[in-house]
């Protein structure tokens, strides 16, 4: 009896660049276009595989902006990023057709909707034209109420049936690259969110490569007792280092350097795994 086991390749890391005043973790300290440039290139310079941009911030309890502010906080930095990087692999982090449109003509190769297509189903239909992929993430109800006393009957299977639904209607719209986030904090509870990532295998099912998004997370912080999102860095690249076997083919991270960190251990060890 062999007692070797299939190691799983190292996900690809997608560093976050938050563009605003008011997100959950880092709000204010990128809002201004150099400094969102600089910390971008920093991602990039240190290994980072993706740079997602977001406009608005989706904490809960969060207020909405206009397309139009989120198209001048992040297609400056777009610009820029492109300008040193221009191979860059970058993201937009966002619910809005015209957002999208102007970040994708801008040079951007990823669609990321945390609202799965619930707000603009068009989002599918453009990068099905562009031929990029589009993340679709699950979330239960929107920023304003999706913390408001959540419930499921079967979290596990309600998800699921959810992302197969909005799936199937990109496919339907166009799109061919798809990818799937269960969403963690997004209209969940702490014990939905640990139930997830105990089964976060379960959705492989679905048949499209896995987002993962833990990072800083308000369930880490009732879990270990820490309240400042900041601080929970460590135990989110522990977590994630525990899940390598969860079936993410991308992590969603805050702190770069650290999965960088892991992902040098990691091949170190598994020498024979490729990225």
């Amino acid at each position: 009896m062999s007692n070797t086991f299939e190691q799983p390749k190292f996900p690809k890391i997608m560093g976050i660049l938050n563009v605003t005043p008011d997100s959950f973790s880092d709000g204010g300290l990128y809002y201004s276009i150099q400094s969102a440039t600089e910390y971008a290139l920093k991602m990039l310079e240190m290994g980072a595989d993706i740079i997602d941009i977001g406009g608005e911030s989706t904490r809960p309890f969060s207020e909405p902006v206009s397309a139009e502010t989120e198209i001048k906080r992040v297609i400056p930095v777009i610009e820029n990023i492109l300008k040193h990087y221009p191979d860059a692999c970058l993201s937009i982090d966002t619910t809005k057709y015209d957002v999208a449109f102007a970040a994708v003509e801008t040079g951007v190769k990823i669609i990321n909707d945390v609202s799965g297509l619930k707000n603009d189903m068009r989002l599918a239909a453009l990068a099905g034209y562009y031929n990029i992929p589009i993340i679709i993430m699950h979330m239960k109800g929107n920023p304003q109420n999706m913390q408001m006393d959540p419930t499921y009957t079967n979290l596990l299977t309600e998800i699921f049936d959810t992302l197969e639904k909005q799936i199937n209607l990109a496919r339907s719209l166009g799109a061919n690259k798809i990818y799937a986030d269960v969403g963690i904090g997004f209209g969940k509870t702490y014990e939905h969110n640990i139930e997830l990532l105990k089964n976060h295998r379960y959705f492989l099912d679905l048949n499209v490569p896995l987002v993962l998004g833990l990072s800083r997370k308000s369930f880490i912080g009732k879990m270990l007792d820490i309240p400042n999102p900041l601080d929970r860095d460590i135990p989110t690249v522990l977590i994630h280092s525990l899940l390598l076997n969860s079936g993410a083919s991308i992590i969603r991270v805050h702190n770069v350097n650290n999965f960088i960190i892991l992902k040098k251990i990691y091949l170190s060890l598994f020498e024979d795994e490729k990225v």
